[in-house]
Protein backbone atom coordinates (compact mmCIF):
# COMPACT_ATOMS: atom_id res chain seq x y z
CA UNK A 1 0.00 0.00 0.00
CA UNK A 2 1.54 3.12 -1.10
CA UNK A 3 2.11 6.43 0.86
CA UNK A 4 0.39 8.59 -1.54
CA UNK A 5 -2.43 6.29 -1.10
CA UNK A 6 -2.55 6.23 2.72
CA UNK A 7 -2.24 9.96 2.42
CA UNK A 8 -5.42 10.17 0.27
CA UNK A 9 -7.39 8.06 2.10
CA UNK A 10 -6.33 10.07 5.34
CA UNK A 11 -7.38 13.61 3.96
CA UNK A 12 -10.53 12.02 2.46
CA UNK A 13 -11.72 10.41 5.83
CA UNK A 14 -10.69 14.12 7.37
CA UNK A 15 -12.69 15.59 5.30
CA UNK A 16 -16.31 13.57 6.19
CA UNK A 17 -15.61 13.97 9.50
CA UNK A 18 -17.13 17.53 9.98
CA UNK A 19 -20.24 16.15 7.57
CA UNK A 20 -20.73 13.32 9.92
CA UNK A 21 -20.67 15.42 13.10
CA UNK A 22 -23.21 17.56 11.82
CA UNK A 23 -25.28 14.75 10.28
CA UNK A 24 -25.41 16.63 7.09
CA UNK A 25 -24.62 13.35 5.00
CA UNK A 26 -27.63 11.92 6.23
CA UNK A 27 -29.89 14.68 5.98
CA UNK A 28 -29.07 15.20 2.45
CA UNK A 29 -29.29 11.82 1.46
CA UNK A 30 -30.97 9.59 3.36
CA UNK A 31 -33.73 11.97 4.52
CA UNK A 32 -34.30 12.68 0.61
CA UNK A 33 -35.55 10.98 -2.23
CA UNK A 34 -34.01 11.26 -5.93
CA UNK A 35 -35.92 13.75 -7.17
CA UNK A 36 -36.25 15.65 -3.71
CA UNK A 37 -32.33 15.90 -3.40
CA UNK A 38 -32.58 17.36 -7.62
CA UNK A 39 -34.93 19.85 -6.89
CA UNK A 40 -32.64 20.67 -4.10
CA UNK A 41 -29.38 20.71 -6.25
CA UNK A 42 -31.40 22.85 -8.79
CA UNK A 43 -32.39 25.39 -6.11
CA UNK A 44 -28.76 25.89 -4.86
CA UNK A 45 -27.33 25.92 -8.71
CA UNK A 46 -29.98 28.90 -9.94
CA UNK A 47 -28.61 30.43 -6.98
CA UNK A 48 -25.08 30.13 -7.20
CA UNK A 49 -23.08 32.14 -8.59
CA UNK A 50 -21.49 29.56 -11.27
CA UNK A 51 -18.37 30.34 -13.08
CA UNK A 52 -16.19 28.53 -15.43
CA UNK A 53 -12.68 30.03 -15.44
CA UNK A 54 -10.79 27.96 -18.86
CA UNK A 55 -12.46 27.06 -21.85
CA UNK A 56 -10.79 26.82 -24.93
CA UNK A 57 -13.04 29.44 -26.95
CA UNK A 58 -11.64 30.44 -29.46
CA UNK A 59 -10.08 27.80 -30.64
CA UNK A 60 -10.91 25.66 -33.12
CA UNK A 61 -13.98 27.66 -33.52
CA UNK A 62 -12.52 30.41 -35.15
CA UNK A 63 -11.32 28.14 -38.33
CA UNK A 64 -15.18 27.77 -39.01
CA UNK A 65 -16.45 31.37 -40.13
CA UNK A 66 -20.23 30.15 -39.63
CA UNK A 67 -19.98 29.61 -36.12
CA UNK A 68 -21.33 32.11 -33.46
CA UNK A 69 -21.53 32.06 -30.06
CA UNK A 70 -25.45 32.96 -29.98
CA UNK A 71 -26.09 29.63 -31.30
CA UNK A 72 -27.10 26.24 -30.35
CA UNK A 73 -24.31 23.57 -30.93
CA UNK A 74 -24.44 20.11 -29.70
CA UNK A 75 -21.02 18.06 -29.05
CA UNK A 76 -20.72 15.83 -31.94
CA UNK A 77 -17.50 14.08 -30.84
CA UNK A 78 -15.79 14.09 -34.07
CA UNK A 79 -13.17 16.39 -33.01
CA UNK A 80 -15.55 20.00 -33.91
CA UNK A 81 -15.68 22.83 -30.89
CA UNK A 82 -19.02 21.43 -28.97
CA UNK A 83 -18.74 22.19 -25.87
CA UNK A 84 -19.72 25.88 -25.06
CA UNK A 85 -22.19 28.10 -26.50
CA UNK A 86 -24.02 30.86 -24.86
CA UNK A 87 -27.66 28.76 -24.99
CA UNK A 88 -26.03 25.69 -23.39
CA UNK A 89 -24.81 28.25 -20.84
CA UNK A 90 -28.45 28.99 -20.17
CA UNK A 91 -29.21 25.71 -19.90
CA UNK A 92 -26.18 24.83 -17.79
CA UNK A 93 -27.28 27.63 -15.20
CA UNK A 94 -22.67 29.09 -16.06
CA UNK A 95 -23.48 32.36 -15.25
CA UNK A 96 -19.98 33.39 -16.22
CA UNK A 97 -16.53 32.07 -18.01
CA UNK A 98 -13.78 32.97 -19.10
CA UNK A 99 -12.74 32.32 -23.24
CA UNK A 100 -9.07 31.97 -23.52
CA UNK A 101 -6.90 33.89 -26.28
CA UNK A 102 -3.97 30.92 -26.37
CA UNK A 103 -0.94 30.96 -28.94
CA UNK A 104 0.97 27.75 -29.04
CA UNK A 105 4.43 27.98 -27.88
CA UNK A 106 7.41 28.36 -30.14
CA UNK A 107 11.10 29.69 -30.60
CA UNK A 108 11.67 32.75 -28.98
CA UNK A 109 12.64 34.64 -31.96
CA UNK A 110 11.25 38.43 -33.55
CA UNK A 111 9.24 36.64 -36.39
CA UNK A 112 7.52 34.27 -34.06
CA UNK A 113 6.87 36.97 -31.32
CA UNK A 114 5.61 38.84 -33.81
CA UNK A 115 3.07 36.19 -35.33
CA UNK A 116 2.04 35.49 -31.70
CA UNK A 117 1.03 38.23 -30.97
CA UNK A 118 -0.81 39.23 -34.25
CA UNK A 119 -2.93 36.02 -33.43
CA UNK A 120 -3.21 37.34 -29.81
CA UNK A 121 -5.04 40.21 -31.64
CA UNK A 122 -7.18 38.83 -33.76
CA UNK A 123 -8.83 36.32 -30.98
CA UNK A 124 -9.43 39.22 -28.81
CA UNK A 125 -11.41 40.40 -31.73
CA UNK A 126 -13.31 37.47 -31.77
CA UNK A 127 -13.97 37.27 -28.48
CA UNK A 128 -15.75 40.68 -28.55
CA UNK A 129 -17.53 39.35 -31.53
CA UNK A 130 -19.15 36.65 -30.16
CA UNK A 131 -20.44 38.49 -27.29
CA UNK A 132 -22.26 41.20 -29.78
CA UNK A 133 -23.58 37.82 -31.09
CA UNK A 134 -25.96 37.47 -28.55
CA UNK A 135 -28.46 40.00 -26.15
CA UNK A 136 -28.21 38.05 -23.27
CA UNK A 137 -24.11 38.11 -22.95
CA UNK A 138 -21.46 40.90 -22.35
CA UNK A 139 -17.78 41.15 -22.19
CA UNK A 140 -17.41 41.64 -18.61
CA UNK A 141 -13.65 43.30 -17.03
CA UNK A 142 -14.58 43.23 -13.57
CA UNK A 143 -16.62 41.60 -10.48
CA UNK A 144 -19.14 44.61 -10.35
CA UNK A 145 -19.37 43.40 -13.83
CA UNK A 146 -20.36 39.73 -13.29
CA UNK A 147 -22.22 40.74 -10.19
CA UNK A 148 -24.62 42.98 -12.42
CA UNK A 149 -25.03 40.54 -15.13
CA UNK A 150 -25.64 37.91 -12.84
CA UNK A 151 -28.75 40.07 -11.14
CA UNK A 152 -29.91 40.84 -14.91
CA UNK A 153 -29.89 37.24 -15.84
CA UNK A 154 -27.60 38.23 -18.56
CA UNK A 155 -23.95 36.21 -19.06
CA UNK A 156 -20.97 37.16 -18.58
CA UNK A 157 -17.91 36.42 -20.72
CA UNK A 158 -14.35 37.11 -19.93
CA UNK A 159 -11.12 37.12 -21.53
CA UNK A 160 -7.90 35.18 -20.50
CA UNK A 161 -4.57 35.00 -21.90
CA UNK A 162 -2.97 30.87 -21.91
CA UNK A 163 0.77 31.50 -22.42
CA UNK A 164 2.29 34.58 -22.47
CA UNK A 165 4.13 34.26 -25.40
CA UNK A 166 2.84 37.14 -27.43
CA UNK A 167 3.63 39.72 -24.84
CA UNK A 168 7.40 38.76 -26.20
CA UNK A 169 9.52 41.03 -24.12
CA UNK A 170 7.66 44.03 -24.18
CA UNK A 171 6.04 44.79 -21.26
CA UNK A 172 3.81 47.33 -22.27
CA UNK A 173 2.00 45.04 -23.81
CA UNK A 174 0.42 43.30 -20.52
CA UNK A 175 -1.30 46.88 -20.40
CA UNK A 176 -2.24 46.55 -23.74
CA UNK A 177 -3.98 43.25 -23.24
CA UNK A 178 -5.00 44.37 -19.97
CA UNK A 179 -6.55 47.83 -21.80
CA UNK A 180 -8.47 45.17 -24.37
CA UNK A 181 -9.64 43.16 -21.12
CA UNK A 182 -7.43 40.67 -19.68
CA UNK A 183 -8.09 39.21 -16.64
CA UNK A 184 -6.17 36.43 -15.92
CA UNK A 185 -3.00 35.50 -17.91
CA UNK A 186 -1.53 31.66 -17.49
CA UNK A 187 2.25 32.56 -17.98
CA UNK A 188 3.45 29.82 -19.32
CA UNK A 189 1.77 26.50 -21.76
CA UNK A 190 3.52 23.53 -22.55
CA UNK A 191 7.06 24.70 -23.11
CA UNK A 192 9.18 27.16 -21.22
CA UNK A 193 8.95 30.46 -22.65
CA UNK A 194 10.43 34.09 -21.92
CA UNK A 195 8.31 34.28 -18.70
CA UNK A 196 9.18 31.38 -16.94
CA UNK A 197 9.61 27.06 -17.08
CA UNK A 198 6.74 24.85 -17.64
CA UNK A 199 5.48 21.85 -16.02
CA UNK A 200 5.53 19.93 -19.24
CA UNK A 201 9.16 20.63 -20.37
CA UNK A 202 12.38 19.51 -19.23
CA UNK A 203 14.80 22.46 -19.02
CA UNK A 204 18.62 22.95 -18.30
CA UNK A 205 18.22 26.75 -18.07
CA UNK A 206 19.51 27.83 -14.90
CA UNK A 207 16.41 30.03 -14.38
CA UNK A 208 14.70 27.28 -13.86
CA UNK A 209 11.29 29.20 -12.29
CA UNK A 210 10.59 32.37 -13.52
CA UNK A 211 12.93 34.56 -15.55
CA UNK A 212 13.77 38.03 -14.83
CA UNK A 213 11.24 39.68 -17.42
CA UNK A 214 9.10 36.93 -16.01
CA UNK A 215 8.85 39.01 -12.34
CA UNK A 216 8.62 42.52 -14.02
CA UNK A 217 5.06 40.83 -15.63
CA UNK A 218 3.93 39.64 -12.34
CA UNK A 219 5.05 42.97 -11.03
CA UNK A 220 3.27 44.89 -13.55
CA UNK A 221 -0.26 42.35 -13.58
CA UNK A 222 -0.34 43.30 -9.52
CA UNK A 223 -0.39 46.54 -10.36
CA UNK A 224 -2.98 46.55 -12.93
CA UNK A 225 -5.11 44.26 -11.67
CA UNK A 226 -4.46 40.93 -13.73
CA UNK A 227 -4.80 37.43 -11.58
CA UNK A 228 -1.71 35.48 -12.36
CA UNK A 229 -2.65 32.17 -13.60
CA UNK A 230 0.15 29.66 -12.10
CA UNK A 231 -1.55 26.35 -14.17
CA UNK A 232 0.80 24.99 -16.70
CA UNK A 233 3.67 26.46 -14.66
CA UNK A 234 6.66 24.65 -13.31
CA UNK A 235 6.94 24.08 -9.28
CA UNK A 236 9.99 26.14 -9.02
CA UNK A 237 7.82 29.11 -11.27
CA UNK A 238 5.06 28.19 -9.30
CA UNK A 239 6.87 29.13 -5.80
CA UNK A 240 8.78 31.95 -7.52
CA UNK A 241 5.72 33.66 -8.00
CA UNK A 242 4.39 33.22 -4.25
CA UNK A 243 7.30 34.15 -2.90
CA UNK A 244 6.93 37.81 -4.69
CA UNK A 245 3.24 38.24 -5.14
CA UNK A 246 1.32 40.87 -3.21
CA UNK A 247 -2.39 39.55 -3.62
CA UNK A 248 -3.74 35.97 -4.30
CA UNK A 249 -3.16 34.04 -7.25
CA UNK A 250 -5.07 31.24 -9.31
CA UNK A 251 -5.00 27.71 -10.80
CA UNK A 252 -7.68 27.90 -13.43
CA UNK A 253 -7.56 24.75 -14.70
CA UNK A 254 -5.62 21.92 -12.57
CA UNK A 255 -5.96 18.69 -10.25
CA UNK A 256 -3.89 17.47 -7.91
CA UNK A 257 -0.78 15.30 -8.15
CA UNK A 258 -1.20 13.01 -5.35
CA UNK A 259 -4.12 11.14 -6.81
CA UNK A 260 -2.76 11.86 -10.50
CA UNK A 261 0.51 12.21 -11.39
CA UNK A 262 0.56 14.52 -13.90
CA UNK A 263 3.17 17.37 -13.78
CA UNK A 264 0.78 19.43 -14.74
CA UNK A 265 -1.27 19.11 -11.37
CA UNK A 266 0.27 20.30 -7.81
CA UNK A 267 1.79 18.32 -5.11
CA UNK A 268 0.04 19.02 -1.98
CA UNK A 269 2.94 20.94 -0.18
CA UNK A 270 1.88 23.60 -3.49
CA UNK A 271 -1.54 23.58 -2.31
CA UNK A 272 -0.87 23.97 1.24
CA UNK A 273 1.28 26.71 -0.35
CA UNK A 274 -1.30 28.20 -2.58
CA UNK A 275 -3.76 28.18 0.46
CA UNK A 276 -1.09 30.39 2.64
CA UNK A 277 -1.12 32.64 -0.37
CA UNK A 278 -4.93 32.99 0.10
CA UNK A 279 -5.37 31.57 -3.67
CA UNK A 280 -7.66 29.01 -5.31
CA UNK A 281 -7.21 25.76 -7.31
CA UNK A 282 -9.79 25.51 -9.94
CA UNK A 283 -10.27 22.31 -10.18
CA UNK A 284 -10.20 20.94 -14.24
CA UNK A 285 -12.36 18.30 -15.74
CA UNK A 286 -10.00 16.62 -17.81
CA UNK A 287 -9.66 12.50 -17.45
CA UNK A 288 -5.73 12.70 -18.27
CA UNK A 289 -5.27 15.11 -14.89
CA UNK A 290 -7.85 13.28 -12.82
CA UNK A 291 -6.76 9.90 -12.89
CA UNK A 292 -3.59 8.22 -14.13
CA UNK A 293 -4.49 6.81 -17.44
CA UNK A 294 -4.69 2.81 -18.10
CA UNK A 295 -2.13 1.78 -20.16
CA UNK A 296 -3.13 1.23 -23.51
CA UNK A 297 0.14 0.56 -25.79
CA UNK A 298 -1.98 0.34 -29.19
CA UNK A 299 -3.81 3.51 -28.81
CA UNK A 300 -0.75 5.35 -27.87
CA UNK A 301 1.60 3.94 -30.63
CA UNK A 302 -1.33 4.89 -33.17
CA UNK A 303 -1.77 8.33 -31.91
CA UNK A 304 1.99 8.85 -31.99
CA UNK A 305 2.46 7.79 -35.75
CA UNK A 306 -0.45 10.23 -36.47
CA UNK A 307 1.48 13.27 -34.59
CA UNK A 308 4.77 11.93 -37.12
CA UNK A 309 2.85 12.08 -39.73
CA UNK A 310 1.13 15.45 -39.38
CA UNK A 311 4.39 17.10 -37.46
CA UNK A 312 4.14 20.46 -36.90
CA UNK A 313 0.27 21.27 -37.04
CA UNK A 314 0.38 25.33 -37.81
CA UNK A 315 2.60 24.71 -40.67
CA UNK A 316 -0.89 23.17 -42.25
CA UNK A 317 -4.13 24.10 -43.72
CA UNK A 318 -7.41 23.97 -42.13
CA UNK A 319 -8.52 21.46 -44.27
CA UNK A 320 -5.70 19.47 -43.44
CA UNK A 321 -5.88 20.13 -39.46
CA UNK A 322 -9.97 19.02 -39.85
CA UNK A 323 -8.16 15.57 -40.88
CA UNK A 324 -6.09 15.34 -38.32
CA UNK A 325 -8.57 16.11 -35.84
CA UNK A 326 -10.96 13.32 -37.57
CA UNK A 327 -8.69 10.88 -37.79
CA UNK A 328 -7.43 11.64 -34.49
CA UNK A 329 -10.81 10.75 -33.12
CA UNK A 330 -11.16 7.82 -35.20
CA UNK A 331 -8.43 6.15 -32.91
CA UNK A 332 -9.88 6.90 -29.67
CA UNK A 333 -12.80 4.86 -30.39
CA UNK A 334 -10.70 2.55 -32.01
CA UNK A 335 -8.53 2.27 -28.81
CA UNK A 336 -11.08 3.37 -26.08
CA UNK A 337 -9.99 4.16 -22.81
CA UNK A 338 -12.53 3.74 -19.84
CA UNK A 339 -13.73 7.38 -19.20
CA UNK A 340 -12.68 10.06 -15.96
CA UNK A 341 -16.09 10.22 -14.23
CA UNK A 342 -17.89 12.97 -11.74
CA UNK A 343 -16.28 10.53 -9.01
CA UNK A 344 -13.05 11.42 -9.77
CA UNK A 345 -13.75 14.95 -10.03
CA UNK A 346 -14.97 14.63 -6.52
CA UNK A 347 -12.06 12.56 -5.63
CA UNK A 348 -9.98 15.65 -6.40
CA UNK A 349 -12.04 18.23 -4.39
CA UNK A 350 -12.15 15.65 -0.97
CA UNK A 351 -8.18 15.70 -1.59
CA UNK A 352 -8.22 19.45 -1.73
CA UNK A 353 -10.97 20.49 0.71
CA UNK A 354 -9.07 18.25 3.39
CA UNK A 355 -5.73 19.80 2.88
CA UNK A 356 -6.87 22.67 1.94
CA UNK A 357 -10.12 23.70 3.29
CA UNK A 358 -13.27 25.02 1.31
CA UNK A 359 -12.41 28.79 0.59
CA UNK A 360 -9.40 27.41 -1.85
CA UNK A 361 -11.57 25.13 -4.74
CA UNK A 362 -13.42 25.86 -7.60
CA UNK A 363 -14.01 25.04 -11.16
CA UNK A 364 -12.16 25.20 -14.64
CA UNK A 365 -13.70 22.62 -17.30
CA UNK A 366 -11.22 23.02 -19.56
CA UNK A 367 -13.95 22.20 -22.27
CA UNK A 368 -13.04 22.76 -25.95
CA UNK A 369 -9.73 21.84 -24.71
CA UNK A 370 -9.77 18.36 -23.87
CA UNK A 371 -12.02 18.39 -20.86
CA UNK A 372 -15.14 16.35 -20.45
CA UNK A 373 -15.61 13.64 -18.64
CA UNK A 374 -18.61 11.20 -18.49
CA UNK A 375 -21.50 12.48 -16.98
CA UNK A 376 -19.90 16.10 -17.55
CA UNK A 377 -18.87 16.40 -21.07
CA UNK A 378 -20.75 20.11 -22.03
CA UNK A 379 -21.88 22.93 -20.01
CA UNK A 380 -25.05 22.32 -20.20
CA UNK A 381 -24.29 18.88 -17.53
CA UNK A 382 -23.07 21.20 -14.95
CA UNK A 383 -25.90 20.75 -12.36
CA UNK A 384 -24.80 17.24 -12.56
CA UNK A 385 -21.95 18.20 -10.56
CA UNK A 386 -24.19 20.19 -8.00
CA UNK A 387 -26.22 17.00 -7.48
CA UNK A 388 -23.27 15.04 -6.97
CA UNK A 389 -21.88 17.61 -4.55
CA UNK A 390 -25.54 17.44 -2.07
CA UNK A 391 -25.75 14.07 -2.23
CA UNK A 392 -22.00 13.68 -0.70
CA UNK A 393 -23.56 15.78 1.85
CA UNK A 394 -21.75 19.42 1.24
CA UNK A 395 -23.85 22.65 1.93
CA UNK A 396 -25.04 25.25 0.43
CA UNK A 397 -22.41 27.93 1.31
CA UNK A 398 -19.91 25.29 0.26
CA UNK A 399 -21.66 24.49 -3.13
CA UNK A 400 -21.29 28.00 -3.61
CA UNK A 401 -18.02 28.92 -2.47
CA UNK A 402 -16.66 26.25 -5.12
CA UNK A 403 -18.55 27.29 -8.21
CA UNK A 404 -18.02 31.00 -8.13
CA UNK A 405 -17.27 32.49 -4.16
CA UNK A 406 -13.48 31.45 -3.60
CA UNK A 407 -12.83 32.72 -7.29
CA UNK A 408 -14.62 36.29 -6.76
CA UNK A 409 -12.86 36.63 -3.73
CA UNK A 410 -9.68 36.38 -5.07
CA UNK A 411 -10.62 39.03 -8.23
CA UNK A 412 -11.99 40.89 -5.73
CA UNK A 413 -8.40 40.78 -3.76
CA UNK A 414 -6.65 41.34 -6.96
CA UNK A 415 -8.75 44.42 -7.72
CA UNK A 416 -8.56 45.93 -4.66
CA UNK A 417 -4.79 45.51 -4.35
CA UNK A 418 -4.50 47.34 -7.84
CA UNK A 419 -7.18 49.91 -7.09
CA UNK A 420 -5.32 51.06 -3.55
CA UNK A 421 -2.03 51.11 -5.73
CA UNK A 422 -3.24 53.27 -8.55
CA UNK A 423 -2.40 50.70 -11.18
CA UNK A 424 -5.68 50.21 -12.90
CA UNK A 425 -7.17 53.84 -12.80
Amino acid sequence: MSLTYLRTAAARLRSLLPLLAAGLILTACGGMSEEELQAEADRIHEQALVIDTHIDAPGAHVRDSDWVAADLHRLDHEGRPGQWDIPRMIEGGMDAVFLVVYTGQRELTPENYRNAYETAIRLFDWCETQAESSPVAEIALSTEDIRRLHSEGKRALLIAVENGFPIATDLSRVEEFYDRGMRYMTLTHSSDNQIGASSTESTEREDFGLTDFGREVVREMNRLGAIVDLSHVSDQTFYDVLEMTDVPVVLTHSGLRAIASSARNITDEMLEALAQNGGVIQLVALGSYLRDRPENPEREAALQELREEFGDMEAHTEAEQAEFRRRYQEIRREYPTPPATIDDLMNHLEHAIALAGWDHVGFGSDFDGGGGIQGLEDVSDLPAVTVEMLRRGYTEEQIEKFWGGNFMRVFEAVEAAAEASGGSD
